[in-house]
């Protein structure tokens, strides 16, 4: 079983040949949760950095279905992972209680498996507010 309180990649089952082209896809058993809500981003400007929140509660999987996304997640623990997401085929789940901060291609499409439905209550904002929580876990 994988650790949940941890981020990873994600690599979404391949269908397809190069000459006709490729499906991913993947049932809610094969998700680290059940999907409350998708949703994308798309131009996004090269000099936008987007994310720079975390979530109480909310856990989630990030694909760029176009592009490419450089995600880099700070845990509770205070670890910072980076990971490239440059191809449909693999995600990353990013845990609660994970900082985010993500930056784009010109032509990335980034899509959003959320495990909850939207609640601006569940966001962390304030990178200070993250840190204090980072303490309390030391």
């Amino acid at each position: 079983m994988t650790d949940k309180t941890k981020p990873y990649l994600i690599n979404f089952p391949k269908i397809g040949e190069s000459s006709l082209g490729y499906i991913s896809l993947t049932e809610k058993e094969n998700l680290p949760f059940v999907p409350k809500r998708i949703y994308w981003t798309y131009y996004t400007p090269e000099d936008v950095v987007r994310g720079n929140h975390s979530h109480y509660e909310l856990e989630q999987i990030l694909v760029a279905v176009a592009g490419k996304v450089t995600v880099t997640i700070i845990t509770i623990e205070g670890t910072e992972h980076e990971f490239i997401l440059d191809s449909p085929d693999k995600g990353v789940f990013i845990p609660k209680l994970c900082w985010r901060v993500l930056k784009y291609s010109h032509n990335a499409v980034q899509m959003c498996i959320a495990s909850l439905e939207y609640s601006e209550s569940d966001y962390i904002r304030s990178y200070d507010e993250f840190k204090k929580l980072i303490k309390k876990n030391d």
